[in-house]
């Protein structure tokens, strides 16, 4: 009965151990896939306010002949490093274009209101992703490109094991792909997902199928010896106690006979 007592207690501090890791593992995760969707609409806002910005400096030169416009558009999108290319339109319909192509950006968009868009497969550039950005005002505008690799960078600044996905309407983009794959990349356990408020389009994030159970294995294996000395140390002394007990009743029966 004392050694079954004294196991009984060394396990004791292992199973509270491990529930204490089990527990604060998940919170871990489900604060960081928390925390990771608002960071991630504040580093991408940043990013397409950029955008915003080479789009409304472009807007001023709307209306303007293409010939006396288009040396100042080449010059703007040569010092940007996140712009693409530059359009402006008149009525909806691109009227001059930093890029040479027979392909109109204005395709991108079915409605005249600004708004950021993902395009796929674009005509100029196949098996690429673009994202436009479309700013009107009456009836002039401009239409602000860039490669989805900014959008791409932004999500691999998160290396925490969360998979974060962007959603721009219809369309959606992640760090290794985009909604061309036959499948959307798992994000079933801790899911959050968040709106910018300033542009519209939507953050997911959530971890792959299976990731915590991995995770929370390699942890064990590295805390499970520490837990385990401490149940024997706990057990150890535990017995030790039990045995001078047992003892000093012995002696004292002995005595008293």
């Amino acid at each position: 009965m004392e050694l079954l007592l004294a196991l009984a207690i060394s396990l004791l501090p292992v199973l509270s151990g491990l529930m204490i890791l089990f527990y604060q593992h998940d919170k871990k995760l489900e604060e960081t896939a928390r925390i990771s969707v608002n960071e991630a609409i504040y580093s991408v806002d940043l990013a397409l306010d950029r955008i915003h910005a080479s789009a409304s400096t472009a807007l001023m030169l709307a209306g303007a002949t293409c010939e006396s416009a288009e040396p100042q558009l080449l010059d703007q999108v040569a010092k940007a490093p996140h712009l693409r290319s530059l359009a402006l339109t008149v009525d909806g319909s691109t009227y001059c274009n930093t890029l040479k192509t027979p392909y109109p950006p204005d395709h991108m968009f079915p409605d005249a209101q600004s708004q950021f868009r993902l395009a796929l497969h674009p005509p100029a550039t196949p098996n690429s992703v673009l994202l436009a950005y479309q700013l009107t005002e009456q009836n002039m505008g401009v239409i602000a490109t860039s490669y989805g690799m900014l959008l791409r960078n932004e999500l691999r600044a998160f290396q925490t094991g969360l998979t974060l996905l962007l959603e721009f309407g219809e369309l959606y983009i992640w760090t290794d792909g985009d909604s061309r794959d036959p499948m959307r990349p798992s994000q079933e356990e801790f899911f959050k997902e968040g709106i910018s408020t300033k542009y519209g389009y939507t953050v997911k994030a959530g971890y792959a199928a299976g990731y915590s159970a991995h995770e929370t294995r390699q942890t064990m294996k590295q805390l499970f010896p520490s837990l385990a000395l401490v149940g024997v140390i706990t057990g150890s002394i535990t017995y030790w106690g039990l045995f001078r007990q047992r003892n000093q009743r012995v002696r004292s029966a002995a005595n008293n006979g």
